[in-house]
């Protein structure tokens, strides 16, 4: 591989009428047929992961174990969970439990249907999970679909676009790979999903784009997602996981603790006791106290965002406790804690998607939940505490797209759960049976028996009184007594 090619722009309409004219034939639709296709992503990854590993880390410069662990095994895992689960996931679902027994003779069903040909722009942060595993969806749910990589990582979308033809069905699925102008030529097209990843400024455009044609979204966006702890938990355990969230990819994941609330109470003592423990996980993360040339530690993707981060870090109002330390040549910033946050700070304006973790004090946990609520809905609430009762009051006084207790990151191994966001942070939702039913649509069927004939007679002109008493039964009936505290009185 010598160089990095854009698709070229003339060859864009052509991919878009070669992927509807196969999406009309119906080829897509056999589940044997869609199998495969899952199949042939996870050969692709499995055959190739070091390729995929050496692309990424010229990227980013990431560990081989966070990629191994955090992109290709669950692209591997995900494509086979898919594969094995999806004759149960297209089973019609079959209406049986029905308020009006009647209708039973109807055989109500609903059908996941395909939408059609779909269209997943995906970032460059995580860009192997976050270009496959949509399309893994669009496969499962029968659509075809563009996956368009993103240009600044060009080793993995280089890589990506070489590979692709090698196993995928070109008539059904293909590789885009290039800049502002190539995303924009494939936006100005119908298509019948539009699958974004990444942030809510261009997430606006992706949307006004789509509304042009009615195309229905996902936007998988970020946020800043917030970490409580309360101070009753074991702290040094919290540093240690709060950290690990932080310094995976450098910061560079939407799901990334983005700062911490630590209610002190005006206890001075609860604050120290944090900062010692955050010093304590970073000492054994990097022993010999230079993550910057640690090869377990990734570096800034590009010079925009190292300078991004530099201006935020010399902005803000904030204490460095420990870190701070750069290298504009390796594009690296150290993991960085600051206190002395204040809601107002340059550190507060924007996700910070990088390895720098602000700590804000506040008197009480529900100081805390009101200040959360105050801003953007987060992508993710992460929330360090062994007290129910305050897990459920996190709950049930705060809104984001997850919500994680005692833990950062990990939430997003469990296949079975779904993740999005909520507001700013995004909508629609992904990973396996819930990518299949993103880019599934339910399409409601009856059938109407013949013999049914007679039951029907009531609803045919002319109108009459007792037809509106026969087909409406249920116009005078008595509405159940309530209250606002007990709901339906029983």
């Amino acid at each position: 591989m010598s160089h990095f090619a854009y698709t070229p722009l003339d060859a864009l309409p052509k991919i878009y009428n070669t992927l509807r004219t196969t999406f009309k034939s119906r080829v897509t639709r056999p589940i044997p047929w869609r199998q495969h296709q899952l199949l042939q992503v996870a050969r692709m990854v499995q055959d190739n992961q070091k390729l995929f590993v050496k692309a990424i880390h010229n990227d980013l410069g990431r560990p081989e174990l966070e990629t191994c662990t955090f992109e290709i095994m669950p692209v591997i895992e995900r494509s086979l969970i898919s594969a094995t689960c999806l004759p149960e996931w297209v089973k019609p679902d079959v209406k049986k439990d029905l308020f009006d027994s009647h209708h039973a003779a109807w055989n109500p069903k609903v059908y996941s249907a395909p939408k059609g040909v779909a269209l997943a722009i995906a970032p460059w942060n995580f860009p192997m999970i976050l270009s496959l595993q949509p399309l893994i969806a669009a496969i499962s749910a029968g659509c075809c679909c563009v996956v368009k990589v993103s240009e600044f990582a060009p080793h993995y979308g280089g890589l990506l676009s070489e590979l692709f033809p090698k196993y995928m069905d070109q008539s059904a699925y293909q590789v885009v790979f290039g800049a502002v102008p190539e995303v924009t030529s494939l936006l100005e097209m119908k298509w019948d999903h539009i699958f974004y990843t990444g942030n809510g400024k261009v997430g606006r455009v992706i949307s006004a784009a789509a509304a042009k044609h009615l195309t229905p979204i996902t936007l998988e966006l970020g946020g800043k997602s917030p970490v409580i702890l309360d101070p009753s938990y074991d702290i040094e355990v919290a540093a240690r996981r709060v950290l690990f969230g932080k310094c995976v990819n450098a910061g560079q994941i939407c799901v990334c603790p983005d700062y911490l609330i630590v209610p002190t109470g005006g206890n001075p003592e609860i604050l120290t006791r944090v900062v010692e423990a955050f010093k304590a996980a970073h000492k054994t993360f990097y022993p010999d106290g230079a993550p910057l040339q640690s090869e377990s530690f990734s570096h800034i993707v590009s010079r925009s965002h190292y300078a991004r981060l530099c201006d935020l870090l010399t902005r803000t109002k904030g204490k460095i406790v420990f870190g701070g330390g750069k290298d504009a040549e390796i594009l690296k910033i150290e993991p960085t804690v600051l206190t002395g946050i204040s809601a107002d700070d340059a550190l507060m304006e924007g996700e910070i998607f990088g390895p720098v973790l602000p700590i804000m004090e506040v008197d009480t946990l529900e100081d805390a939940c009101d200040f959360i609520e105050s801003r953007d809905h987060p992508l993710v609430l992460y929330a360090f505490t062994e007290n129910e009762d305050v897990k459920t009051m996190i709950r049930e006084n705060t809104t984001s797209g997850n919500l994680v207790y005692n833990d950062t990151f990990i939430q997003l191994a469990v296949h079975e759960l779904p993740f999005g966001g909520v507001g700013e942070s995004g909508h629609g939702r992904q990973i396996t049976r819930y990518g299949f039913e993103t880019f599934s649509y339910m399409r409601a069927s009856i059938d109407m028996p013949l013999a049914n004939e007679p039951f029907l007679t009531p609803r045919y002109p002319p109108y009459t009184q007792e037809q509106i008493n026969i087909l409406n039964p249920g116009l005078s009936n008595k509405i159940p007594d309530s209250t606002p505290t007990l709901g339906l009185a029983t």
